[in-house]
């Protein structure tokens, strides 16, 4: 590998929770706790005093209820790390976590501040789809009529199954698909991919009527893996249109979950005596089509392969989430990857999507794979509601 230049922003660690199913072994926990256990974790893990940190950004969808008042700022605090640090959380949808990232490492390559962590959660048990926009009171809607007059507000269940229309992409391309994607995690676990990236927590234990007993549980291992057969997927009905190409073996799962990532310039890494995983190369949000609402990784790939000059063979590894099958099949017909080196320890398919956490997990996954495998260069892509793309462009050190 090349040296790394001192004005170049790097990644020093890089951490995830299991990933949790819905009302699963995360589900007793408070979103402020799940954050801040990866927070804290990548202070544990590499000795830096979290005083260092200039700014923590974290991304979130549902902000209500737990997840209300800023909930990045509220989980620092939470878990015991410095008031002088400020935080911010954003809503990029379901790239929440990832721009967030995307937006710490700004701050550091701008000069703003020398060190930030990007992060994000989403404990979808407690604060569920539509919680953001309550019946009672009657809040509003996010959509008026004048958003009508420049487009149809499409669900990213129609957005998916108009992608499979226009990229001629059927049942059984989504179905093998959602298989390979549960036997690569299955893979991953029996071969500890995991185990350098995984922060374990500790659940509180309830009783029967769901008040805490205190005691604790340790979630230590991602839960939405099944045993998967394409006879047994076949027999599934379609969980978008009656007659759709997608279930639920094909569509991202509701999931609990929290990543961090810890960035700095390579200087400041240097002066505080730490080696680094990785470098920030580029970053990228793109906007997209919302009426077919998912397509946003193709162009955020197209704009960060020809801003970099490179093509997609250069990469060694793509996380793309798999919010559905549909989404990533017709960005392999766009980009043209070889897809053994896409998602290749599963995704959110077989391991979950706890929406505003999830970014943070797929650059996790990215770097270290990258470090297990000697890999130079990963990219980490994901489709957004309302039609945007994120992109990050990773390169070991």
């Amino acid at each position: 590998m090349t040296a790394t230049p001192d004005n170049s922003v790097v990644i020093v660690d890089a951490v995830r929770t299991p990933i949790g199913r819905r009302n699963g072994g995360l589900s007793s926990c408070h979103s402020v706790d799940v954050l801040g256990t990866v927070q804290r974790a990548l202070f544990d893990r590499t000795g830096i005093d979290p005083l260092e940190v200039g700014q923590v950004v974290g991304g979130c969808v549902g902000q209500v209820g737990m997840q209300s008042m800023n909930v990045t700022r509220t989980a620092w605090l939470t878990a015991g790390l410095p008031l002088e640090a400020p935080a911010t959380t954003v809503d990029a949808q379901c790239g929440s976590s990832q721009q967030a990232t995307n937006l710490a490492y700004a701050l550091v390559a701008s000069g703003t501040v020398d060190a930030a962590v990007g992060c994000g959660i989403e404990l979808m048990s407690q604060v569920g789809f539509g919680a953001t926009t309550p019946k009672e009171p009657n809040s509003g809607r996010p959509i008026n009529r004048n958003y009508f007059e420049h487009f149809e507000f499409t669900s990213q269940f129609e957005g998916s199954e108009r992608m499979a229309d226009h990229w001629g992409i059927t049942r059984g391309d989504c179905d093998a698909f959602g298989k390979l994607s549960q036997d690569r995690a299955a893979r991953a676990w029996q071969e500890d991919r995991y185990g350098t990236q995984l922060v374990n927590v500790e659940a509180p234990v309830l009783d029967d009527e769901g008040n805490p007993t205190g005691e604790t549980a340790t979630v230590a291992r991602d839960e939405g893996l099944r045993e998967t057969t394409m006879e047994g997927l076949a027999q599934l009905k379609p969980s978008g249109r009656p007659d759709g190409v997608h279930t639920a073996a094909s569509s991202s799962q509701i999931s609990d979950g929290a990543g961090a990532v810890l960035l700095m310039t390579a200087e400041k890494a240097a002066a505080l005596g730490v080696a680094p995983l990785a470098r920030v190369v580029d970053t990228c949000l793109v906007g997209s089509d919302p009426e077919f609402m998912l397509t946003g990784p193709i162009g955020a790939t197209k704009k960060l392969l020809a801003d970099n000059g490179m093509t997609i063979d250069d990469i060694d590894v793509v996380e793309i989430n798999e919010a559905f099958a549909s989404v990533v099949l017709c960005w392999e017909k766009e980009v043209g990857p070889d897809m053994e080196r896409v998602n290749p320890n599963g995704g959110a398919i077989a391991l979950g999507h706890p929406l505003g956490g999830t970014g943070a997990i797929l650059t996790t996954k990215a770097i270290h794979e990258l470090q297990r495998t000697d890999g130079e260069f990963a990219l980490v892509t994901m489709c957004c509601g309302g039609g945007l793309g994120t992109g990050t462009l990773l390169q070991r050190i």
